[in-house]
């Protein structure tokens, strides 16, 4: 299920109209009924691209945009390490600089929560680790806790190489667990992309730090420390 679930994301998704919230029922086994017209149609906006952008790099200069596309034999390792496979082949990704340094990344992610997407953007520092996470629009009945800080500072500090597991690493949400499935899917694939992507070829990357730990391990034991 949880496959499923993460495989759609917002690019199977127009906004619907009106007549196409009406013309779609939804079954909700939790709730046991159908939900309604206003159930279906609910767009609640907690913050726009740009105050997120402003919240992700409080400290930085100045803030680019790239389109980074992302080459089908790419996309196979991305899925791959995330664990799912998605539609998308192209992400915008939000640069904080200071001077001649990069101080983080940022990106949208729109993932499938209970029944539609949810939108957020997740930052990343120069270092690969998760530095803040918004909510940014919600299309659900419930679930929308995910965008209190008390709940996604649990993945601050997070690398691509952590596991990021529900009710492991990060504690789930009575009621809300699709919107942290969904969110976690997407964080874990933000933390891949801007490794495969940036980090890597600047020789950041989570290849060079298991480098590192190995060539570490190696001299330790050598060395008795």
């Amino acid at each position: 299920m949880m496959a499923r679930l993460l495989i759609l994301s917002l690019a199977f998704f127009s906004v619907m109209s009106p007549a196409t919230a009406r013309a779609e029922r939804v079954w909700d086994n939790e709730l046991k009924r159908y939900l309604t017209e206003q159930e279906m149609s609910m767009a609640e906006v907690f913050l726009t691209e740009e105050e997120a952008v402003k919240l992700m790099f409080p400290k930085s200069e100045r803030v680019r945009k790239e389109l980074l596309r992302v080459p089908m034999d790419k996309k196979a390792t991305i899925e791959e390490r995330i664990g799912w496979k998605f539609p998308e082949e192209s992400f915008e990704v939000y640069i904080g600089e200071s001077g001649s340094q990069i101080d983080g990344y940022a990106l949208v992610q729109h993932t499938i929560g209970k029944h539609k997407p949810m939108t957020y953007m997740v930052g990343v520092d120069a270092r690969g680790h998760v530095s803040n996470v918004e909510l940014l629009v919600f299309r659900e009945a419930r679930g929308s806790e995910v965008r209190t800080k008390r709940f996604n500072v649990q993945y601050e500090g997070k690398t691509v190489l952590d596991p990021v597991r529900i009710n492991k690493d990060i504690l789930n949400i009575s009621g809300a667990t699709m919107s942290v499935r969904s969110m976690t899917a997407g964080i874990k694939r933000v933390l891949v992309l801007v490794d495969e992507f940036y980090l890597k070829p600047a020789g950041l990357g989570s290849d060079t730090v298991a480098a590192k730990k190995s060539e570490k391990g190696i001299f330790g034991s050598i060395f008795g420390n």
